[in-house]
């Protein structure tokens, strides 16, 4: 039975340091390092996250309808088995060399450098705006329903499943292996230059020279708007 924590405020360098089989309520975590860094067997429910590295090199985390502050830096960094449901989160630079991760239902703010080489895992129904350099060097990752707007994301990632996505962006899935997306709106500038791979089912490309020096481009039932110049330029594809 894990320990309960609740109604109170934390603050401080490393309050809850190594805990384990510990449940949160209510719980405000104020200004700050790394609350709970090295923990294990971890749950958190409606709690104020202010401080920095909240959940650093922790394993097995469950945090739902949470928020994240702003001053709430760089919150879940090297660890395993994290699952964020229903929570606001507009700290910057979350969510970093994660293994088995699941975020569902969660609108990010300020996703810039998000998902930096987070590998397995799967993040359904998100909406993540001012997503720079979003999910660099990410990998096996399942993804449905997102609505992105940033730039320069995806790029390095490799093993990317996404179904139904709108993602307004530049340079995205820049020297990306073997990503397939489907039933997707993929609006901006240089989309999938020199990918590898890059498997497109039923989506819908617009922006300016799409789709440039792939290799092995597979487009299957999509459709090119009529802003998408100058597109598949030196590119190995098939269409299908």
């Amino acid at each position: 039975m894990k320990k309960l924590i609740q109604h109170i405020s934390i603050e401080g360098e490393r309050p809850l340091y190594e805990s384990q089989d510990v449940r949160l309520e209510h719980v405000a975590v104020l200004m700050g390092e790394s609350a709970l860094k090295c923990s294990r067997h971890i749950e958190a429910s409606h709690c104020d996250m202010q401080g920095m590295y909240v959940f650093w090199e922790c394993e097995d985390v469950l945090c739902e309808d949470s928020v994240f502050a702003p001053s709430a830096r760089a919150c879940s960094w090297y660890g395993k088995c994290h699952t964020y449901r229903r929570c606001q989160i507009d700290s910057p630079k979350m969510f970093r060399e994660l293994t088995d991760l699941t975020v569902e239902d969660c609108p990010i703010s300020n996703a810039a450098e998000f998902f930096w080489k987070c590998r397995g895992g799967e993040l359904n129904r998100l909406q993540m705006t001012n997503a720079e350099y979003a999910f660099l060097h990410a990998e096996n990752l399942k993804i449905t329903h997102l609505q992105l707007q940033g730039k320069y994301i995806f790029q390095y990632a490799r093993n990317i499943e996404i179904h139904h996505a709108t993602l307004n962006t530049k340079d995205a899935f820049w020297e990306s292996d073997d990503c397939t997306i489907y039933d997707a709106d993929l609006n901006g500038e240089y989309i999938g230059w020199y990918s590898r791979h890059l498997h497109l089912v039923r989506c819908r490309i617009s922006g300016t020279q799409p789709l440039c020096y792939c290799q092995n481009l597979i487009l299957e039932d999509c459709t090119f708007a009529s802003d998408a110049d100058r597109a598949l330029e030196k590119s190995d594809y098939t269409i299908l």
